[in-house]
């Protein structure tokens, strides 16, 4: 029977684990799957050692606050797989907790798999000497994380980006709308404020007054608001204080609210890249607090925050970060993709070219396929 353990952190991470189980059942259903993760993870079968909720955050403080579940949560894992010895580790991101579980792991004879590997060609590329000495074998899902991975000597395959076939909304815009009240014919701009509190409470008060910008320069406006699992309601707060018809709050069901949208307001991560699917024109904004900002500037190997940008390897859509984004400068960019048809119609040609870049369909198969293989060659020697 197989067994593979899996770890992963954030709304993404295990989304991505839970489609990567489904087809590691499809291939062997007796394979056997158990380790970090969330609902994703677990409704597909999975065992869950522990939940992540509550392990992700940005920022220095708040790194440190989680510091003792994080380590209480690791030697429950490094314990179960001491005890179970799986016939391979498979880390999704969240270097936070993979590196260090990746090094216990791999001293017990158990081959890594990395798939979603951290963003070292954004920042600390020193990671990619550490990606060498652990893992067995990379899995991206960007096409030039590829060359680099493989130029530092690591083993890597190139798999796809997992959201092509997990990013379908489940209902026509016009149902949508009309199941929440809204209008088909109006402009409808998305906000996705994020998935992490801290997030959120940076992000969501300035797309709010930004939203009330737009609304008093683009007559009927309509506002959707596209919220992770398992925020605290307190966190949407600042939507109380929008004057006029409140932007509507959906939860769990972003791909539908992309689906909806003529132009969207969004946190740098992956969401820029869910929206690039439904090539939908956006703003990106971030905001982290001054000392992790200057730290991850210093560090910084890239221009470009957003996704979508890196991989078309220009400014193809904008990005309002730190100081740079205020409500002002959010709805100046949003109103102008509102009025501008020729300006939106060429940001969805550009995005679809980013589309073309993520690979074919089938990215959870092909990873699950590249882990089997990992998985055999331990037992064959």
């Amino acid at each position: 029977m197989p067994s593979i353990l899996i770890s992963c952190g954030e709304p993404s991470g295990d989304l991505y684990a839970g489609a990567l189980a489904r087809e590691l059942r499809a291939i062997d259903p007796k394979t056997r799957v158990f380790g970090l993760g969330g609902e994703r993870l677990r409704a597909s079968g999975a065992d869950l050692v522990a939940d992540y909720r509550g392990l992700t955050v940005t920022g220095i403080s708040e790194a440190l606050a989680v510091l003792p579940r994080s380590y209480a949560i690791y030697r429950r894992l490094v314990a179960r797989a001491r005890a179970e010895r799986p016939d391979v580790f498979v880390a999704i991101d969240f270097p936070e907790v993979n590196f260090r579980l990746a090094r216990a792991v791999r001293s017990l004879g158990i081959p890594v798999v990395y798939y979603v590997v951290p963003q070292v060609w954004a920042w600390r590329r020193g990671r990619l000497r550490t990606l060498k000495r652990l893992v067995s074998r990379a899995l991206v899902i960007f096409p030039f994380e590829e060359p680099l991975l493989r130029d530092a000597g690591i083993p890597v395959d190139f798999v796809g980006h997992p959201l092509l076939e997990l990013s379908a909304p489940t209902q026509s815009r016009e149902a949508f709308l009309s199941a929440h009240r809204l209008r088909s014919d109006a402009p409808t701009v998305a906000l996705l404020p994020g998935s992490r509190p801290n997030e959120l409470a940076a992000i969501l008060p300035k797309l709010t007054r930004a939203a009330q910008y737009i609304a008093e320069r683009v007559p009927g406006a309509q506002f959707v608001v596209a919220r992770a699992p398992d925020l605290d309601t307190a966190l949407f707060a600042p939507l109380a204080g929008f004057a006029g018809t409140a932007p509507v709050v959906v939860e769990g069901r972003t791909d539908d609210v992309l689906g909806a949208s003529d132009v969207v307001l969004t946190a740098s991560g992956t969401a820029t890249v869910q929206t690039a699917i439904h090539q939908r024109p956006m703003v990106i904004v971030y905001r982290l607090s001054t000392l992790t900002y200057r730290l991850v500037k210093a560090f910084s190997h890239v221009d470009d925050a957003g996704m979508v940008n890196l991989i078309a390897g220009e400014r193809i859509v904008p990005e309002l970060i730190q100081d740079a984004f205020t409500p002002e400068a959010v709805a100046d960019e949003a109103v102008s993709f509102l009025v501008d048809p020729v300006r939106a119609a060429r940001t969805r040609a550009a995005l679809g070219e980013v589309c073309a870049k993520l690979g074919a369909v089938g990215a959870s198969r092909r990873a699950a396929e590249r882990i089997f293989t990992v998985a055999r060659g331990t037992k064959d020697g």
